[in-house]
């Protein structure tokens, strides 16, 4: 299933050169530390610039309006943190299948965690956005980088790899999510994940064909 991304929130333009690239890491990361600081509510263009120290007029070569300036943040966040379990799942590769979830459940929780404020605050950004496109995409890109993990698993045989790789991408990211927003403490947290550790473990031996 794929889904295009709406007109109304495509970038103006893509940096071409380094220097363009440093305006929009300082760009995002303005827009970062205001979502933070005043939620997207507050949010503006122009304060955003202002704390970029850039232009509005460099501002709006690449953002129509602060709708399409929050989903090109989101989906930078998306892709660091897709990037972040292609390289677990191939540093993974060849594992046993239980410490191939194990690693995953690790790499997320900490990719959840390492900056919660942020976290949060994106989430609420995108609330009321149609972001299906940058969900679609995150999904194909660690359903694939999962499976072909678990298909080098030497002591398991699923007879529905794909199937068996879903299932614990979604149990995983699920459980990680739920844990993150009920603000759980830390030993609840060191809890849920041997639990979590657990579930999959005996999942995953139920699975072998």
């Amino acid at each position: 299933m794929t889904a295009s991304v709406p007109s109304s929130l495509k970038s103006r333009k893509k940096p071409q050169q380094a220097r363009a690239n440093a305006t929009l890491d300082a760009i995002f990361e303005a827009t970062i530390q205001l979502l933070v600081k005043d939620g997207y509510p507050m949010l503006t263009t122009t304060w955003v610039a202002e704390r970029a120290g850039v232009s509005v007029g460099t501002m709006y070569q690449y953002f129509p309006h602060k709708q399409a300036l929050i989903y090109a943040v989101n989906e930078r966040y998306l892709k660091i943190l897709a990037e972040k379990i292609e390289h677990t799942c191939r540093e993974a590769q060849g594992l046993p299948a239980a410490a191939m979830a194990e690693a995953l459940i690790d790499t997320y929780w900490t990719a959840k965690t390492e900056r919660p404020d942020v976290t949060r605050a994106l989430y609420r950004s995108v609330v009321e956005m149609d972001n299906e496109a940058l969900i679609l995409e995150f999904a194909a890109r660690t359903d694939a980088a999962t499976t072909a993990m678990f298909a080098t698993a030497p002591n398991k045989s699923f007879s529905d790899l794909q199937s068996v790789s879903r299932a614990l991408v979604t149990v995983i990211f699920g459980t990680v999510r739920n844990s993150f927003e009920r603000s759980h403490s830390e030993q609840e947290v060191s809890d849920l994940r041997g639990q979590l550790i657990a579930m999959c473990r005996a999942y995953i031996d139920s699975c072998v064909g």
